[in-house]
């Protein structure tokens, strides 16, 4: 009794892609089996050739805060299904397909051709996926004019809408020092300058904090949110250690001056004192937003879906990072879009479930969207 689509969710529900160890290759069997069978070509790229980069983000689930097994891909008496990736973001994987496979059936075709890409590494940065593809000839051969992409579900009857993302940028901040004997007061520790570095970095947060939670107007992804995720030094309980080291992750709006904020780096940094550095581990450029004027024939056919199904929409900076950053990067304009709405958001946390109903509405929505996205004329900046 349950619908095929559903039953096809949890199929891929139930292949186990979370870092550090990802099944890609169950992954890419699935989905080429898929697309066969609605009889779409389907093409495999190879960005890097060295192995996909695994270890660096923890797995993100521990199955004894689950109340159902993580990859087991329940589905309780609410219809609710409850598995890692049923909100972010295997169920919009599964919708666009089946959205695909109604349009196929109804006979629809369009002046512009619909490609759906499934790319590895998006939670670890995507350095080995999106990074690299849009670089490649392969990408640049579909001739992309507008891209949909992730979005983040909503506990309101509101459908969140991302035009533009944060910043990322992962800092390592290094502090050196005295070391010495644990029983004596040893001057110019690398503890006491990792103090006041932890200090200005965390007033800061606090000050942002404050700042979203003021002003009603604001949105996560309109403050620079800081956290402290990292902190390594020490050998022995006494002995003072001559270098410790803080890790922060920092997402940063569109609005800022990066370049502002990096001096701002520099000088809690200079202001704790000598020997204190920092370095980047992930430092992201990229500030470019989505036009969401209803000038733009983008932007006009997908919220003209959107108000003709009586979907209403918030527009929001994206709060974290997501691929979309590197299609914007090369300079092409691309939407954060799940349709999720009445869901609380539940993306990386324990018991993460979409409601079977919900996802069947997504499936309408994009059976609505893609039509009125590959219909958009022939633009006069398209090749």
């Amino acid at each position: 009794s349950e619908d095929p689509s559903v039953t096809l969710f949890r199929q891929y529900l139930r292949i186990d892609t979370v870092q550090p160890k990802p099944d890609y290759d169950a992954a890419v069997e699935f989905l080429e089996r898929v697309g066969t069978e609605l009889g779409l070509a389907c093409q495999k790229v190879e960005v890097s050739g060295a192995a996909p980069a695994r270890g660096r983000s923890p797995p993100r689930h521990t199955e004894e805060h689950w109340t159902y097994p993580p990859l087991e891909a329940v589905k309780d008496s609410q219809g609710n299904i409850y598995a890692r990736g049923a909100q972010d973001m295997k169920c919009v994987s599964i919708q666009y397909l089946e959205a695909i496979r109604r349009l196929k059936a109804e006979g629809k075709s369009f002046a512009r051709t619909i490609h759906l890409s499934f790319v590895p590494d998006e939670e670890i940065g995507g350095h080995k996926g999106m990074e690299m593809f849009v670089q490649r000839p392969e990408f640049k051969a579909l001739n992309v004019g507008f891209a949909l992409d992730e979005g983040l579900a909503s506990p309101s009857d509101t459908y969140s809408v991302f035009y533009g993302e944060k910043s990322p940028w992962w800092i390592k901040v290094k502090c050196t020092g005295s070391p010495g004997h644990g029983s004596r007061f040893v001057s110019n520790t690398a503890a006491e300058k990792m103090h006041k570095v932890i200090t200005s970095f965390l007033a800061f947060r606090e000050s942002e904090k404050q700042r979203l939670k003021t002003d009603a107007g604001l949105t996560l992804g309109d403050v620079t949110s800081l956290n402290l995720t990292m902190l390594e030094g020490g050998v022995s309980f006494n002995v003072v250690p001559s270098e410790m080291a803080a890790s922060f992750d920092v997402r940063i709006p569109p609005t800022v001056d990066l370049q502002a904020f990096e001096k701002q780096v520099a000088s809690w940094c200079q202001a704790a004192g000598d020997g204190v550095t920092y370095e980047f581990h992930q430092k992201c450029m990229v500030q470019h937003v989505t036009s969401t004027e209803e000038s733009d024939p983008w932007w006009k056919a997908f919220s003209g879906v959107c108000r003709d199904m009586k979907l209403p929409l918030k527009l929001e900076i994206f709060p974290a990072a997501t691929d979309s950053r590197y299609i914007r990067a090369v300079r092409l304009p691309a939407i954060g879009f799940s349709p999720m709405n009445r869901t609380p958001v539940l993306l990386h946390d324990h018991n993460e479930f979409l409601n079977e109903a919900v996802f069947l509405r997504g499936i309408d929505i994009y059976a609505r969207l893609l039509p009125a996205l590959a219909s958009v004329p022939p633009l006069p900046t398209e090749g």
